[in-house]
Order: structure tokens, then sequence, then C-alpha cells
């Protein structure tokens, strides 16, 4: 039925952005995905976790820390109580080795960290990852 679809549609809402279909809670400002080079998959299971750098101190703040799900994709909880970025200096660290060990290998880069600089806090921050246990690479994702 009509009604049936429409609910179908506004979970797959939610699911996109994070909130329902009225938009009234928007995805995380800053979302992250992980791509395993070797098989051509989603990396389940790594340990992401996003800091701030102080600007005084000198210091990195952790914000929040989150696995990827089956999807190669974190969570809100990698952003924590973040519902929109402030500009700043910010990190990403993957632990690749963790990844690499579970799925019984090695890595010649046991965490890649990603420091990234927002200036505009309306827009989104998508910080993609492609990994293999000798290289990794990444681009400003949308």
């Amino acid at each position: 039925t009509f009604s049936v679809k429409m609910e179908r549609v506004s979970t797959i809402a939610r699911h996109v952005v994070g909130g329902d279909a009225a938009g009234q809670q928007r995805r995380p400002p800053i979302t992250s995905h992980v791509l395993d080079q070797v098989s051509g998959k989603p990396a389940v299971g790594v340990r992401v976790m996003l800091e701030m750098l102080d600007a005084r101190s000198g210091q990195w703040r952790q914000v929040g820390s989150d696995l990827t799900n089956s999807d190669g994709r974190c969570g809100r909880a990698l952003v924590g109580t973040m519902s929109v970025a402030q500009v700043g200096t910010y990190k990403c660290t993957f632990d690749t080795a963790g990844y690499f060990s579970a799925m019984g290998g090695k890595c010649f880069y046991p965490s890649v960290p990603i420091i990234f600089v927002i200036e505009a806090p309306s827009e989104h921050y998508h910080i993609p990852l492609l990994l293999s246990p000798y290289g990794y690479s990444t681009y400003r994702g949308s």
C-alpha cells in the first residue's frame, strides 16, 4: 500500500541523513568511510578517533570515536555531541594496525592520522580513507 511505501522511503531517508525525512536531525557535520583496496570491500571494524586542536594550548582534544560498520562508515559517535562543526583544525586517526591484525595480516602504517582544516562550519566534511597494507590515500569527499 501507499503508506507502507512512504514508511520505507522515510526509513531510507533517516538512514541517509541521520534523522527523519523532514530533516529534523541532519547527518553529522564530519563523516568518514574506509575502503579496503585489497579486498575491494568496506573495511569493517576500523577504530576511528576524531580530535580537534585546541589553538590556545596546542593540544588535541578528543571529540569522539567509533568503529566502522558493515559499510565501512562511522556513525554519529565519531563526532560525539557535536551537531555543528567549529572553525578549526581536526585530526581523524585510523587504527590500521588493529584492522589488519584482525584480518590476520600486517601493515606498514599502524595508524593513519589525517589532519584537516574546517573554515566553513556550515559545510559537510567527509574524510574517506582508501586503505591497503602498504599504502593509503584520502581526499575531501562529499
